[in-house]
């Protein structure tokens, strides 16, 4: 017996359908983390350890150094299984399954290897390099995804007016991660005490990285725009 066309069908909706998911839950989890670790924080100073002054942290890393710890490295490792996962809609193209994998163990890497402490040890300058390097490979590699590989367009159809539309969310999210990741070159070189310190700018081009790339991702699973042609 052949296989019969509705079963093929079946298959390729569902195989479609997980991607979207899993590209919905890494969209989420990228939205959400700068929102949660921020809100969390405070929430958790003033209503359980009753501070009167709180307020969000100078970076989305130096999280890992307060309460909001936990979900800090777990979010972290929950976008990096579900990269380890993705392996892109296509089989015969192995671009998403090796991004993928490279995003996966930076993310892990990001989680397991802090940023400098407030009282550094002996072998943290290491670990915060590792940290940064770390962390720029993540969110490259998400721009990476954004501009090259969500942009791509079957070549047999023509793009739906909703494609073309995706394809510049796409590319404001990843030219957003690329120029943030670049404008926190000079922030983090600003001497001591600088007055704009107190804006915690990282902490804001960090989350604008984030959003960026977990936006670019909602977009990518259909969550925002999806095709009605």
């Amino acid at each position: 017996m052949g296989i019969k066309p509705e079963a093929v069908r079946g298959v390729i909706d569902y195989k479609a359908d997980s991607y979207h998911a899993q590209r919905k839950c890494i969209g989420i989890l990228g939205v959400a983390l700068p929102v949660v670790l921020a809100i969390g924080k405070i929430f958790v100073d003033i209503a359980v350890l009753g501070l009167k002054e709180t307020g969000i942290e100078s970076s989305v890393s130096s999280y890992y150094y307060t309460v909001m710890s936990g979900v800090f490295v777990g979010t972290l490792c929950g976008i990096g299984i579900f990269l380890f996962n993705y392996h892109g809609p296509d089989p015969d193209d192995n671009r998403d399954n090796i991004a993928g994998n490279i995003a996966c163990v930076s993310a892990l890497s990001v989680a397991l290897f802090p940023t400098l402490p407030a009282d550094p040890g002996p072998f943290s300058n290491v670990i915060a390099v590792i940290h940064f390097g770390s962390a720029a490979t993540f969110l490259l590699t998400l721009a990476y995804f954004s501009l090259y590989l969500f942009t791509r367009t079957d070549p047999n159809r023509l793009p739906t007016r909703r494609k073309l539309l995706r394809n510049k969310v796409y590319r404001v999210c990843g030219w957003t991660i690329i120029s943030a990741v670049i404008l926190c070159v000079p922030v983090m070189l600003l001497p001591n005490k600088h007055w704009l310190e107190s804006y915690d700018l990282i902490f804001w081009l960090e989350s604008s990285a984030v959003w960026a790339f977990g936006w670019s991702w909602l977009t990518k699973g259909e969550a925002i725009l999806k095709d009605n042609e």
